[in-house]
């Protein structure tokens, strides 16, 4: 299923989340609140792969490379003079500009964009001290195997059928056709204010960033939902739902090994070598795409079919630390979802609401009593006579915080079917800057 893929959710100097893959791409609003009013602008990306000769991608790999260079040489330089403001990096591209000729070649914004990387690196490192968050707090690394480069809106150039774009820095990598089915002629170049090109398993592609607004009207359906996800299930619903769990990584592990077997018996620095990591990186992309279209068309059904959609606000990155459920539970792609289910509640106009997971599980959803249970008891049975599945169970515990959370949900819903954006916009800013 093909979605216009928003970018990632960021509040005014919030470092951007990394962007990944076919579908993903990032979600990425700006969110404005002025005197309790809330605007949402959008940024959608649509994603091309490119079609062009063998010489021509040798020439992006080396565009790929100087950038990697650039940033790497921005963040020494930040390394070497502490005390220099984050804006200095970008002046320090035009000293790298004279010095090396071949970084001229590199288009100055995007030289710029590959600073500003850095740049953003370093506020999540002292936003995650002054946080005191625990473990890692994610200092600064140098990269080794770039994929991408980011131009502005210079160095590119789309042909009039918008079927076409030209690289045009000092490079000459000339003129690529862009495979996809999304139709660019819907907006004016002006709206494109990133174009990203990525390099992946399976080719090449570019990325164009469009700032303009997606909204779907849609009706009430006089219906809400509470979702409790699990690794036997992939979720339980409030209405006995539920959702098989695909294991995607699972059913392709046994192809994985083989190919990784492949590679290990291929001498290294071999020419075989290569194309043995290439298969097996095809393979990984594969899964990744499995999962993230499972992620996108399951988000969409639950937000369209429902007016408000409450989940538990899991920190899977503390979960994946049981080593004897890590594997299962990054299969599963939870975060993913919960990232799609925001999205589209601000698409459709639907409320999605974020709960403590505190005692979801052990809760008796009719008498409020706490039942304790161990990871094996699949059933909830209750002193008060109440006998659920455990998942049920602890969904509708989940539905009724929900709307405990945010007494007025229902209120915001009104007669069109649209939601007040205000409560929405809140929740997620409160997952980035608290």
């Amino acid at each position: 299923m093909n979605e216009p893929s928003p970018m990632i959710l960021t509040v005014r100097n919030a470092p951007p989340l990394s962007s990944s893959n076919a579908f993903e791409l990032g979600r990425r609003f700006s969110v404005i609140d002025s005197s309790k009013l809330c605007y949402i602008a959008y940024m959608i990306v649509y994603e091309f792969k490119l079609k062009g000769k063998e010489f021509q991608f040798r020439i992006v790999d080396e565009i790929i490379r100087t950038a990697q260079f650039v940033r790497n040489m921005a963040l020494r330089y930040w390394v070497d003079n502490r005390n220099i403001k984050l804006y200095d990096l970008n002046k320090y591209c035009a000293v790298l500009a004279k010095q090396f000729e071949w970084a001229k070649k590199l288009n100055s914004q995007a030289r710029q964009a590959s600073a500003e990387r850095v740049a953003f690196a370093i506020q999540r490192f002292f936003a995650n001290c002054k946080a005191n968050k625990p473990g890692k707090k994610g200092y600064p690394q140098f990269q080794k195997n770039n994929r991408s480069v980011e131009y502005k809106t210079t160095g590119w150039k789309l042909a009039e059928d918008r079927k076409h774009i030209t690289l045009t820095d000092g490079f000459g990598a000339g003129e690529f056709k862009l495979i996809g089915t999304w139709d660019l002629h819907f907006y004016q170049t002006e709206q494109i204010k990133r174009v990203r090109v990525i390099r992946r398993a399976d080719g090449y592609y570019a990325q164009f960033c469009i700032d303009a607004e997606r909204r779907i009207e849609s009706v009430p359906v006089k219906h809400n939902v509470g979702i409790d996800v699990g690794l036997t299930d992939f979720y339980t619903d409030s209405d006995g739902n539920k959702v098989d769990n695909p294991r995607h990584l699972r059913k392709s592990e046994k192809a994985l090994k083989r190919h990784q077997r492949r590679v290990s018996k291929k001498k290294k620095g071999s020419i075989n070598r290569k194309k043995a990591i290439k298969r097996l990186a095809r393979k990984h992309l594969k899964v990744s795409r499995q999962r993230q279209d499972f992620a996108v068309k399951l988000a969409r059904c639950v937000v369209h079919s429902n007016d408000v959609v409450a989940y538990e606000d899991l920190r899977v990155q503390n979960m994946v630390k049981n080593r004897r459920l890590a594997k299962s539970i990054s299969d599963a792609g939870w975060s993913q979802f919960f990232e799609w289910l925001q999205y589209f509640g601000l698409v459709f106009g639907k409320i999605v609401i974020a709960v403590p997971p505190h005692y979801t599980s052990q809760e008796c959803s009719q008498c409020g009593k706490i039942v304790k249970k161990a990871l094996s008891e699949r059933t909830h049975v209750c002193q008060c006579g109440c006998i659920l599945d455990r998942d049920e169970n602890a969904a509708i515990n989940i539905l009724a915080k929900g709307l405990k959370q945010y007494p007025g949900a229902l209120e915001n819903l009104n007669a069109s079917g649209q939601t007040n954006l205000c409560l929405a916009s809140e929740s997620l800013l409160s997952k980035l800057t608290g």
